[in-house]
């Protein structure tokens, strides 16, 4: 028994029976915390216990416990694979708490791939060598310095070229821009929807355009998209010289604040450049809503200029012909039972105006001025639901009205929208006030109306149902 004490073999021995059995439970332990949490470590911990223990020990036992010679071709695979998966650990390990646990908005989240690439590819070159090295007695210098003799005369020969990729790949680090971004650049504007260690791959609406990083680097470029909620889009237009500067502003940022395509809470701004010119700027959602706000906001402003009696581009509206009027009145003349000198009379009390597709003509909440009849077109009556949803009422068309309220003073429960270029014929409320007075029926008539649309409005303003299940009552007359 002395004598088996007094060996080297023994305590090394004793050494793996104990350490590597309480190892395993404790790394064991480890790894199962770790993959509860869902935790970038658990991985290298998994490696641990599942190789590189065993291995060690496997090791340890031959060489110290065996008594085998590290020269032996079993002992240097032993040692290989556990050298191997030691380098596989190590690049798993720096992975982890490096790189995937970064915050988003870290430099270790910014890094191309490519560089992680390469650096892997060098760390793995070097750690094979040193196993060939220190394991196999091989002499990997001269191999290593003819590797380094060929990179340096491969990069004088592609010095242009890899002096764009690597301006590419710092243009990726610094990450000026992200999928989904617009760029605003020398050559194109759009939507970035690849980028890789080459080029950036912009959609520009009419085609792909794909732009080497290099080019990118070495030329200055607007992102659009940051910081985010910033993007306005600015339109100008020409106005009259009479027409009053507030009045144009005025009418300009309204027509603004109207557009679909607006942010939410954001309000525009129209200034006076001189030379009758205007700058409206309008705080757009996202720039891929550009072309469509510029459309829209230039149609608009074409049909409420003429309307409020101001000149856009210096042109006066004659649409309003004493023609024109006479035949809206002739045409709305039956459902107000006018007598031809009342439809006379009509003339002077009201206006003939068009709205474009998409105008708001009807705001819900607010006490109409005059009653307004459809002469051509239609108009889609929609309600607000306590959900935020909007539900449609009914679509209006020719011989139609809407501001029933207009007679009673009330805040109109519905919006109204043009579906097509629609000619309203406004009729003044004291005129209206006076009609019915004289006129029982017709007072009895509007009333129906009132309470059938209020009855409408309120029914779709408080249902939860599709729009397709709320009843909806006939206005036709």
């Amino acid at each position: 028994m002395r004598s088996v004490l007094e060996t080297d073999w023994f305590y090394w021995a004793l050494a793996v029976a104990v350490g590597l059995p309480v190892g395993l439970v404790v790394l064991t332990e480890m790894h199962n915390a770790l993959s509860r949490r869902g935790s970038y470590l658990a991985r290298p911990v998994g490696l641990l216990r599942n190789y590189i223990l065993p291995l060690g020990a496997l090791l340890i036992l031959l060489v110290k416990g065996g008594e085998i010679s590290a020269e032996t071709t079993t002992v240097r695979i032993v040692a290989t694979v556990l050298g191997l998966v030691v380098m596989i650990l190590l690049l798993s390990g720096l992975n982890a708490t490096l790189f995937q646990g970064a915050p988003d908005t870290s430099w270790r989240k910014r890094i191309p791939s490519i560089f992680l690439d390469v650096a892997r590819f060098a760390l793995i070159a070097i750690g094979v060598g040193m196993i060939f090295a220190y394991v196999w007695g091989a002499n990997v210098g001269g191999l290593f310095t003819a590797l380094g003799v060929s990179s340096i005369v491969l990069g004088l020969a592609l010095q242009n070229s890899v002096g764009q990729i690597i301006s590419g790949l710092l243009l990726l680090f610094e990450q000026p821009f992200e999928l989904g971004d617009w760029l605003d650049t020398p050559s194109a504007r759009g939507r970035v929807i690849e980028v890789n260690w080459r080029a950036t791959h912009i959609d520009t609406g009419s085609g792909m355009q794909v732009m080497p990083n290099s080019v990118l680097a070495g030329a200055s470029f607007t992102n659009l998209s940051r910081p985010a909620s910033s993007h306005s889009l600015s339109i100008t237009t020409v106005f009259g010289t009479s027409d009053a500067p507030d009045e144009v502003c005025r009418l300009l940022t309204q027509i603004g604040g109207r557009l679909p395509q607006r942010r939410p809470g954001a309000t525009p701004t129209s200034v006076a450049l001189g030379r009758n010119e205007y700058r409206t700027s309008i705080p757009l959602r996202s720039p891929a809503d550009d072309g469509a706000a510029k459309s829209t906001f230039l149609r608009w402003v074409w049909y409420a200029a003429r309307r409020a009696g101001l000149h856009l581009d210096g042109a006066a509206d004659d649409f309003a012909t004493p023609e024109q009027m006479s035949k809206a009145v002739r045409k709305i003349a039956p459902a107000l039972r006018l007598s031809h000198t009342e439809q006379l009379d009509l003339l002077a009390h009201s206006t003939l105006a068009r709205f474009g597709a998409g105008e708001q003509v009807q705001f819900a909440g607010e006490i109409p001025s005059r009653m307004s009849f459809i002469v051509e077109g239609r108009i889609q009556v929609t309600v607000a639901c306590k959900d935020g949803s909007i539900l449609p009422v009914r679509t209006l068309a020719e011989d139609d009205f809407l501001g029933q309220t207009t007679l009673i003073r009330e805040k109109a429960l519905a919006d109204g929208h043009a579906v097509v270029e629609t000619t309203l014929l406004q009729v003044e409320r004291d005129f209206l006030d006076r009609l019915v007075l004289r006129n029982p029926l017709l007072l009895q008539d509007i009333g129906r109306m009132i309470e059938e649309r209020r009855t409408a409005a309120q029914q779709a303003s408080t249902a939860v149902a599709e729009p397709s299940s709320v009843s909806t009552p006939s206005f036709n007359r």
